[in-house]
This record gives C-alpha cells, sequence and structure tokens, in this order.
C-alpha cells in the first residue's frame, strides 16, 4: 500500500464530518451579527480537523499497543495491521497536534489568550480519550468527550471566534450537533462489544449491553430531528432545511434497530456519518440566513 494511503486510512476519513459540521454551524450562527470576522472559520476548521485526526491517530496506537485491535470487524488499523509501527503513528498524532496547536495559536493572539487553555485541554482530551494510563473511552466516558468538544466547544467556540462574544443561538446549536458525533461513536463501539469485552475496554456500549445500546444509537440519531423546530424561536426558520436529511437517516435507524451485526455495522457507520455532514450543512445553510 503506498504510503499516503495508508496515512489516509489512518486519519479515517469517515470520522472527519466530526470536525467539519460544528466550525460550519457555529460560523453560521454569527450570519447577521454585527462585528463578525469570517477569516477567523479557516484556522478553526483547521484545528478542529487536525484534533479529530490526532485522537484518531492516538486510538490507533494506543488500541493497537494494547492489542485491543487485534481481533475486530471494522476499518484498517494501522499498528494493528502491522501497516506502520508504535512509533511512526504516535509521531503522526503529534504532528496533527502540532498543527492544531499552530492554527490555534493564530486564533488566541488575535481573539483572546484564554483560547490557549481551551486548546491546551482539547489536546490533553484528545491524548486521555485511549492514551495514558487511565484512558477514559475505557471508562465509559468517550461519549461525553465527542459531545463536550464536538459538540458544544467545537460550535460555539467557533462563534466566539468569529465574533469574539457566545451567543444563546450558538449554544443550542451545539445540542445537535454534538448527539450525531456521539452516534458515530456509538454505532462503532457497538460493532466492538464481542471484543471490546474479551479485551476488557469498558466503553458505554459494553455497560450498556446490545440492546440498550442500539436504543442509544436510536435516541442520539432521533433528538437532533426534534430540536430543529425551535431554531425559528431564534429568528432561523430556514433551520427546519435540515430535516430533509431525516430521508437518509431512516436507512441505519432501521439496520440498526433490525439487528444488524459486524461488517452490517461498518455500513451503518458509513450511513451515520453522510447523515452528519448533510444534517450539519444543510443546517449550517438555513442559520446562516437570518430572517
Amino acid at each position: 500500500m503506498p504510503s499516503s494511503n495508508r496515512w489516509i486510512l489512518g486519519a479515517r476519513p469517515r470520522t472527519l464530518p466530526a470536525a467539519v459540521v460544528p466550525v460550519a454551524v457555529g460560523t453560521a450562527c454569527a450570519a447577521g451579527v454585527d462585528g463578525a470576522t469570517w477569516w477567523r472559520a479557516v484556522p478553526a476548521l483547521v484545528v478542529a480537523l487536525a484534533l479529530q485526526v490526532a485522537t484518531n491517530y492516538v486510538n490507533d496506537y494506543a488500541d493497537g499497543v494494547r492489542g485491543t485491535d487485534d481481533a475486530r470487524v471494522g476499518p484498517v488499523r494501522l499498528v494493528a495491521s502491522g501497516l506502520a509501527s508504535p512509533g511512526e503513528v504516535k509521531r503522526a498524532a503529534l504532528v496533527a497536534f502540532a498543527v492544531a496547536g499552530m492554527a490555534g495559536a493564530v486564533l488566541a493572539v488575535v481573539v483572546t489568550p484564554w483560547l490557549f487553555v481551551v486548546g491546551a485541554v482539547s489536546m490533553v482530551a484528545g491524548w486521555a480519550y485511549t492514551g495514558g494510563p487511565r484512558p477514559y473511552g475505557y471508562l465509559g466516558l468517550g461519549e461525553v468527550f465527542v459531545f463536550v468538544f464536538f459538540g458544544v466547544v467545537a460550535t460555539a467556540g467557533t462563534t466566539f471566534v468569529v465574533l469574539e462574544q457566545f451567543t444563546w443561538l450558538s449554544l443550542y446549536a451545539s445540542l445537535p450537533v454534538g448527539c450525531l458525533p456521539c452516534a458515530l461513536l456509538v454505532v462503532n463501539n457497538l460493532r466492538d462489544i464481542p471484543t471490546d469485552t474479551v479485551a476488557g475496554k469498558r466503553t458505554l456500549a459494553v455497560r450498556l449491553g446490545d440492546r440498550r445500546t442500539r436504543g442509544l444509537y436510536v435516541a442520539l440519531l432521533v433528538v437532533p430531528y426534534l430540536l430543529v423546530p425551535p431554531f425559528g424561536l431564534f429568528g432561523r426558520p430556514v433551520a427546519a432545511l435540515a430535516l430533509i436529511s431525516v430521508l437518509i437517516a431512516r436507512r441505519p435507524l432501521q439496520r440498526v434497530i433490525e439487528g444488524v451485526r459486524g461488517p452490517g455495522l461498518v455500513v451503518v457507520l458509513g450511513e451515520t456519518g453522510r447523515v452528519q455532514l448533510v444534517f450539519g450543512l444543510l443546517l449550517a445553510v438555513g442559520l446562516a440566513v437570518p430572517v
């Protein structure tokens, strides 16, 4: 396999909507507000993407070293498959963190030094998800990390760097935005319940069991649609465009409810990523049209 291809696979492209969507939605929340500095959305996107890639590489490195990925059904893992050494993957993660740090430093200099703190906490959280002596991803807390950092922080934080102020609209928008990457993680961990149980990885899915994890996935995919109508109260009724994406959400919901397992859940993972991307971009377009 060409070197560039393996690193692209290791970055897990299907997870990248989790970084793109909150920045798009957070930027759209600033539409119609005086004082917006739009170029700042670009380094914010670089930060989000680099943190997502870095976290993915750390996950690959840490799980590979621990042997958690030795028996699994799902996308390729660099360390477990022998496509890269643990040291190479660890260095790739550090490079991605460095890219996030440089882009974040630009924002911290022009907006507020407090962003250095936010960035540092985000990096530590990305590493500690599966890295370190007591990774919280192994304790069933991964969904909390995803909701906070790829929901609230990324969405409201993008609006903040563009406007230099927090808004209730962006905080509310972070709720549906945060649910969908959690759904991605839940279906990923649902697939891995058998192997994670053997490896001692106590994800939330392992703790809940198969049936309740499927119920959680359904809730995380349905709730964002229930949260769309109230955007009209913020003067953004066009946000209802996001409801169109329900047309592609039906299929992964049906698969999970019907009990699909193993490779079938890999398909659901891809479908969920598409739902997240389409929902998020339509929501961003709608939010960018204040009434």
